[in-house]
């Protein structure tokens, strides 16, 4: 059985939503109806957040719980290495253009201030 190794990351993913949620006035993993969660529910937007290389994972999430809450969908794209992950969220606002949805991006120095 082959087992895949953990990517490592400078911080957890709930740090920078924690960071940037709070920032936001928005509520942290708010529950929707069907017990799934929204990572950062704000009086506009439905917001995932993701590590860069699950760029593809993030959008599907957003888009769902945009219809979920009913509010705008909105990706929070982590890039630890801006220089290198930047491809990634580069794929991510070509998709936002075409199917109508927001995204960002957020880097260490949103915690390291």
């Amino acid at each position: 059985m082959c087992q895949l190794k953990a990517e490592a990351h400078k911080y957890p993913e709930k740090a920078y939503q924690h960071a940037w949620c709070s920032t936001q006035g928005g509520i942290e993993e708010f529950k929707n109806k069907d017990y799934t969660r929204i990572d950062c529910l704000t009086k506009t937007h439905a917001v995932e957040f993701d590590f860069a290389h699950k760029w593809a994972e993030s959008i599907g999430q957003a888009l769902y719980y945009g219809l979920m809450s009913g509010k705008r969908a909105k990706v929070v794209l982590i890039l630890e290495n801006p220089q290198k992950q930047m491809i990634y969220y580069d794929r991510v606002k070509r998709l936002s253009n075409v199917y109508d949805f927001d995204v960002e991006y957020t880097t260490t120095t949103i915690l390291e201030r």
